[in-house]
């Protein structure tokens, strides 16, 4: 998640949900079930003893999953210091008003004066009472764009969550959230900001490239990336094609390979979405070389022994309707990438109705048929548990997701490896 990690098919889906807004206003109840999520609160009794929702959870140590890709939104108001975009908020630019509508929807926020943030916040807490003890988010901090000098560019910002307040949310309830701080690598301050940041417990730095104004493969990144490998601190990095966050970057800067500099530097790069969507130019046969899937050249890079180390992926967003089913299978079935992936949500993605559809992936023989009430009934209730649920459930070839995939803490926390 990208923060949005939408593509250009995902803004089709909110084109294609400002039809089904009226058509759900029109329709009422039926429409608005198909697209509204309606923020129920506690699970059913039956739901987390149910066999599915058991076998989801054999093998996998609850005090050992951690979320790694949970972002944090609202629109600044109860002095939380995020910040939106004009854009975002004015039905004149009708793809990102409703991406923010879809977005605050799937987070429960309430559009109430001054109880957005809050209730964005009261949600994940509600979230997080129903898994099991243990279980942890890492909630996202988003940096503003910045231009090649380093200089802070809010116009061209369509967020900020600040690093201040991803820390506060996570200090208000340690047994339940870790957070994650972003730093833009050009600004004059960025290490002393990255050491502060792990000084106060940041787990992982997060960037979006495109949106952020940063090239990974730019000589302006390697002091912080000596900075993020002497302290060990793992970098979670957008890859693969992202268009609905708009930014001071270039399209090009998602492009996996660019994040080799990171790696050479020591770095231990996370790609979010295992850059499961877009194509990028295969920079392996020059500047002008063709144009390729990004799963491609992520694919190519995980073969490398010499990025074995240090070379990881998160598997949030993986299950959208945008991603290709061949996609989804091949995650599943390299058994050899499994050690390397990390589970994510990308939340609040999965509380987006349309988004994933676990009958699609019945009829692809990916999930059993009964799996898909349960699937639909938990997602109503806890998005969060809906994702873990599904992606353990998936099947491809005889193959599943092991679960030490979703043992991210041993990655982000040396000290339970």
């Amino acid at each position: 998640m990208s923060a949005r990690g939408l593509s250009v098919l995902r803004r089709r889906w909110l084109v294609a949900g400002a039809g089904l807004a009226a058509a759900a206003v029109a329709g009422g109840w039926f429409g608005r079930r198909l697209l509204v999520n309606s923020c129920q609160s506690d699970l059913p009794f039956d739901v987390p003893g149910h066999p599915l929702v058991r076998a989801a959870w054999d093998g996998i140590d609850p005090a050992m999953v951690w979320d790694c890709h949970a972002h944090l939104a609202g629109v600044g108001d109860g002095g939380s210091g995020i910040t939106i975009s004009e854009t975002m908020l004015s039905p004149l630019h009708p793809l990102e008003y409703l991406q923010r509508l879809f977005y605050l929807n799937a987070g429960c926020a309430h559009d109430a004066p001054e109880q957005v943030d809050q209730s964005y916040v009261a949600r994940l807490h509600n979230l997080m009472d129903a898994m099991p003890a243990g279980c942890k988010l890492m909630l996202f901090a988003f940096d503003q764009a910045h231009d090649a000098h380093g200089v802070a560019q809010p116009a061209q910002s369509a967020f900020y969550v600040p690093n201040a307040y991803a820390q506060q949310v996570a200090r208000a309830l340690p047994e339940r959230f870790e957070w994650v701080c972003s730093i833009h690598p050009y600004r004059e301050d960025g290490v002393e900001a990255l050491e502060a940041a792990v000084a106060g417990g940041a787990r992982a730095v997060k960037w979006l490239p495109p949106a952020m104004g940063i090239d990974p493969a730019s000589p302006r990144c390697d002091a912080f990336y000596a900075a993020l490998a002497r302290l060990d601190i793992p970098l979670i990095s957008h890859a693969g094609e992202e268009k609905a966050v708009h930014g001071a970057g270039q399209p090009a800067w998602g492009n996996p390979l660019r994040l080799r500099r990171a790696l050479a530097a020591g770095v231990r790069v996370v790609m979010a979405h295992c850059a499961s969507v877009g194509d990028d130019v295969d920079l392996d046969r020059g500047e002008n070389g063709p144009r390729v899937p990004s799963f491609d050249l992520f694919t190519r890079m995980m073969a490398d022994p010499a990025h074995a180390d240090h070379l990881f992926a998160d598997i949030s967003a993986i299950t959208l309707r945008n991603r290709s089913l061949a996609v989804l299978r091949t995650i599943i079935e390299q058994v050899q990438w499994h050690p390397r992936l990390l589970w994510g949500t990308d939340y609040p993605l999965p509380g987006i109705l349309p988004l994933i559809s676990p009958a699609q992936l019945a009829a692809e023989n990916m999930l059993v048929p009964a799996a898909v009430p349960l699937l639909e009934e938990i997602r109503l209730h806890n998005p969060i548990l809906f994702d873990l649920v599904l992606k353990r459930l998936l099947r491809s070839r005889g193959q599943r997701l092991a679960p030490q995939i979703f043992e991210t803490r041993r990655f982000f926390d040396r000290s339970a490896a």
